[in-house]
């Protein structure tokens, strides 16, 4: 099976069946926020690597984790000393502000764990930096972090190998912010089927 992208992490946290419309069916449509972000990593996106304030930083930092079958590219990864040796930190560009939910700090998490299994390493934290506020948010990678992000590696791997794109989110919140909205018709989607069945039996040949 090909890896997972570490994006795909995101959207799975977010929502499986928009994970699934992405990464199974492929299907992608732009709204402002997908588009905000999209200009947000181009500064990332040019790759190579520089030091500031003695600290060896590398742009576009390809990652692999095979534990979990993902791979991906790192915004930025930071390399600060401690005790002696380089302590890879991972730094990922979101537009907007901070979320309620944990989708962007899965997507970090997944991008230090790759970083242990590479370097053989701890990755003990790393930072979200918010277009919206500019200023980064550090976030550790704790116990109950790291059981959440290969909880959704493995329900996107499972819904992956099966094939089957799965139902929308109950939080339609989210579904009303989603660039997917048209296409996934959640609306359509969450009607019972057995329901539609009988509306139309009942518009063709009337009431039982």
């Amino acid at each position: 099976m090909e890896p997972i992208p570490l994006s795909a992490l995101q959207h799975a946290v977010y929502c499986l069946r928009q994970a699934a419309l992405i990464h199974l069916e492929r299907l992608w449509a732009e709204n402002v926020f997908t588009a905000e972000g999209t200009v947000l990593h181009a500064v990332a996106d040019k790759g190579g690597g520089r030091h500031a304030r003695g600290v060896r930083r590398v742009m576009s930092l390809p990652l692999a984790c095979r534990r979990l079958n993902l791979a991906g590219v790192a915004d930025v990864v930071e390399f600060p000393m401690a005790e002696g040796q380089e302590v890879p930190f991972p730094i990922e560009y979101k537009r907007g502000k901070p979320k309620l939910h944990r989708a962007d700090e899965v997507q970090l998490c997944a991008q230090g764990l790759c970083l242990e299994e590479m370097t053989g390493a701890a990755v003990p934290q790393g930072a979200l930096f918010y277009a919206g506020t500019k200023r980064r948010v550090v976030v550790p990678f704790d116990a109950e972090l790291r059981a959440v992000t290969e909880t959704a590696a493995a329900d996107l791997a499972r819904v992956l190998a099966s094939g089957e794109t799965p139902p929308p989110t109950s939080l339609k919140a989210r579904c009303r912010a989603c660039s997917l909205h048209d296409l996934c018709r959640p609306e359509a989607c969450a009607r019972p089927a057995r329901a539609w069945r009988d509306r139309m039996v009942v518009a063709e040949v009337g009431p039982r």
